[in-house]
C-alpha cells in the first residue's frame, strides 16, 4: 500500500471583513453565547443554578470517575512512551535543526508559571497538611491522622496530584500542537492535532465543535485556578492591613472578591494585550524570581532536614506506589460512612477532581506550551514539561507544607496553621515564624507573587482563547477580543464564586472538562499515528515537514528574538 504524504493544508474558514476580521464566526460566537449563557444563569438564578451544577456534579462523580483515573494514568503511558521512543524522541518541535526560541530559563519561567504557580501558593501547604490529617491509609485504618506516621502518606498523595499526571496532562497537549503546527504547518488550534484521523473534514463543523469544546474547557479551567487565588489574595491583602474583605470565617466576602477580580483582570488584560514575547515574558520571569526568593527562606528558614527528608522519601514512595495510585478505582457499596463510601468520596472530592482540572486547563496550557516550545525536541519537551516542573512542585510540597506539618508537630503552631483557610495559612504559617513585623513584610512579598501569578495565567488564559477562535493566528486585530475575553473570564469567576463559593466553579469545571478528555485521548492516538507513519514516510523518501513559517508567527518570532536581546 501507498504511503501518502502528511496533510499540511488545514483551511478554516475566517471572516473577511467586520468585527470578526480574521476570526472563525462558529467558534468566537458560540464560545462567547455559551459563557455568556452560563454567566447570566448563574446570577439572575442563583438557586437553581446551583442545584443543577451540584446534581451533575454528583453524577459525572458516579459514573465517570474511572474514566478520569484511567484516562491521566493512559496519558503518563504516552508521555514516557514518546520520550523513549527513539523515532520519537529525536524529532524537532519544528523545522530541522531549529534552535528554540526561549531561553531555558524563560521557558521553564512561562511553563510554571501558567501551569501551576498559583496552585503552589495555595497547595504547597494546605494539601500536605490536609493529607497529614487524612488520607487513604488513615481511612482504613492503616496509619493515624495528624501523627508522625502519617508523614509519608501525606506526600505519597500530595505527589500523586501534582506530579506526573497533572503534568502529562499538559504535555500531552503541548506535544500534539506543537508537531502538527510547526512540523505540519497546520493552524495552532485543537482541531489540528486530530488530523490523521478525520482528515480534511476538520476544516467544518467538526473541527469548530472541537474548538469550541476547548474554548469552553479552557475558561472553566483557568476560572477554578482563579477562583483559588482569588481567595488567597483576598486573605494576602487583609493580611497586610487591608479591611473589609473578608467575612467572620475569613473567607473573602463578595466585596473581597469584586475587587480582586477587577485588579487582577484589568492587570492581565493589559499584559495580554502586550504578548508573549512582552509582557507575559516579563511577569514570568519576576513570578519566578520571587518564587525562588521564597522558596529559598522555606529552605534556609523553614523545616529544612525535614523537608529534605521528605522530599527523598516522598519521591521513592510516589514512585513505588504510582502504579497502584495511577490506576486504582474505589467504588462505594452504598452504605453511608463505611470505608469503601469514604473512599470513593476522598477519590471524587480530591483524584477525581484534580485530573478534571488538570484536563480542563490542558487546551491552555498545551496551546501555551507549543508556542513557547518551538524548535525543542520531543523528548526535551517530555523532560522539560513534565520531569522537571514536577520536581519543582514535590520540593515547594516537601519544604513549604513540610515546615507546616513540623511546626505542628513539633514547633508549637497547636492548629493555628491547620484551622486557617486554605487560602490563608501559608500567610498563618510566615506570621508564625516571623512575628507581627517581618510576617507582614513577607505576606505583602507573598501577594506580590500571588498577583504576578494570577495575572500570567489569565493574561495567558486569554490570549490562548484569542488564538483558537482566530484560527491558530493571533495579531494586532485580535485586540477587541482580547478585552472581551478578559472581562468574560473575570465574570465567570466573579459569578461562580458569588453563587456558590469555590465549590460552584469546581462543579463546572468537571462538567466541562468532561468532553475535552475525549477529544485528548483522540490527541493521543492521533499523534502516536503521525509519528508512526512518519517514520514509514521517511523511508519512502517523502517528505514530512512543512516547509513555511505558519501566518502571523513570524512577528511573534521578532518580538521574541527582540525581548531576549
Amino acid at each position: 500500500m501507498s504511503i501518502k504524504p502528511p496533510l499540511t493544508d488545514l483551511p478554516i474558514a475566517t471572516a473577511d471583513s467586520g468585527f470578526y476580521k480574521g476570526f472563525s464566526v462558529n467558534v468566537s460566537v458560540i464560545g462567547k453565547l455559551i459563557i455568556g449563557a452560563l454567566i447570566i444563569w448563574a446570577v439572575a438564578f442563583p438557586e437553581q443554578a446551583g442545584a443543577v451544577l451540584s446534581q451533575f456534579n454528583t453524577f459525572i462523580l458516579s459514573n465517570f470517575a474511572a474514566w478520569y483515573i484511567w484516562t491521566v494514568a493512559f496519558f503518563v503511558l504516552v508521555c514516557v512512551g514518546l520520550a523513549i521512543w527513539p523515532t520519537a524522541g529525536r524529532l524537532n518541535l519544528g523545522q530541522p535543526g531549529e534552535r528554540p526560541e526561549f531561553s531555558n530559563f524563560s521557558w521553564f519561567s512561562m511553563m510554571f508559571g501558567a501551569g501551576i504557580g498559583v496552585g503552589m501558593l495555595t497547595w504547597s501547604v494546605a494539601e500536605p497538611v490536609y493529607h497529614f490529617n487524612n488520607n487513604p491509609e488513615v481511612i482504613q485504618g492503616l496509619t493515624n491522622g495528624g501523627t508522625a506516621d502519617n508523614i509519608r502518606m501525606a506526600y505519597k498523595w500530595s505527589f500523586l496530584h501534582w506530579g506526573l499526571g497533572a503534568w502529562a496532562c499538559y504535555a500531552v497537549a503541548g506535544l500534539s500542537l506543537a508537531f502538527f503546527s510547526y512540523r505540519r504547518g497546520l493552524p495552532l488550534t485543537i482541531r489540528s492535532a486530530l488530523t490523521p484521523i478525520f482528515g480534511k473534514s476538520l476544516s467544518g463543523g467538526l473541527g469548530n465543535a472541537i474548538d469550541i469544546v476547548a474554548v469552553v474547557a479552557t475558561i472553566l479551567g483557568v476560572a477554578q485556578t482563579l477562583g483559588f487565588g482569588v481567595e488567597q489574595f483576598v486573605a494576602g491583602l487583609s493580611r497586610i492591613g487591608i479591611g473589609g474583605l473578608t467575612n467572620a470565617e475569613g473567607t473573602a466576602n463578595s466585596f473581597g472578591i469584586i475587587v480582586a477580580i477587577v485588579i487582577i483582570m484589568a492587570a492581565s488584560t493589559l499584559s495580554a494585550l502586550s504578548g508573549v514575547g512582552k509582557g507575559i515574558k516579563w511577569l514570568s520571569n519576576i513570578n519566578m524570581g520571587l518564587s525562588i526568593f521564597l522558596l529559598a527562606f522555606f529552605l534556609l528558614f523553614g523545616s529544612t532536614f525535614f523537608g529534605l527528608q521528605a522530599l527523598v522519601v516522598g519521591i521513592w514512595d510516589y514512585l513505588i506506589a504510582l502504579p497502584d495510585m495511577m490506576f486504582r478505582v474505589w467504588s462505594g457499596d452504598g452504605v453511608e460512612d463505611s470505608v469503601a463510601t469514604q473512599l470513593e468520596g476522598w477519590q471524587g472530592g480530591w483524584s477525581v477532581f484534580y485530573w478534571a482540572w488538570w484536563i480542563a486547563f490542558a487546551p491552555f496550557v498545551g496551546l501555551f506550551l507549543a508556542r513557547i516550545s518551538k524548535g525543542r525536541t520531543i523528548r526535551e519537551f517530555v523532560l522539560g514539561a513534565m520531569i522537571v516542573p514536577s520536581l519543582m512542585c514535590f520540593v515547594w510540597f516537601t519544604w513549604a507544607g513540610g515546615t507546616a506539618i513540623d511546626l505542628e508537630l513539633n514547633g508549637g503552631a497547636n492548629g493555628l496553621i491547620t484551622s486557617a483557610p486554605d487560602g490563608d495559612k501559608i500567610f498563618a504559617m510566615t506570621e508564625f515564624m516571623l512575628g507581627d513585623v517581618l510576617g507582614w513584610l513577607m505576606a505583602l512579598v507573598i501577594v506580590i507573587l500571588l498577583m504576578t501569578y494570577l495575572v500570567t495565567s489569565a493574561d495567558s488564559a486569554v490570549l490562548i482563547v484569542n488564538t483558537i477562535n482566530a484560527a491558530g493566528d493571533e495579531g494586532p486585530k485580535a485586540r477587541p477580543h482580547i478585552i472581551f475575553w478578559g472581562v468574560a473570564l473575570g465574570a465567570v469567576v466573579a459569578a461562580l464564586l458569588l453563587v456558590g463559593g469555590i465549590t460552584a466553579i469546581q462543579t463546572a469545571m468537571v462538567i466541562g472538562a468532561l468532553p475535552f478528555s475525549v477529544v485528548m485521548v483522540l490527541m493521543c492516538i492521533s499523534l502516536i499515528k503521525a509519528i508512526y507513519r512518519d517514520g514509514m514516510r521517511e523511508r519512502s523518501g517523502i517528505e514530512t515537514v512543512h516547509g513555511d513559517m505558519m501566518p502571523g508567527f513570524a512577528e511573534d518570532a521578532q518580538d521574541a528574538f527582540d525581548a531576549k536581546n
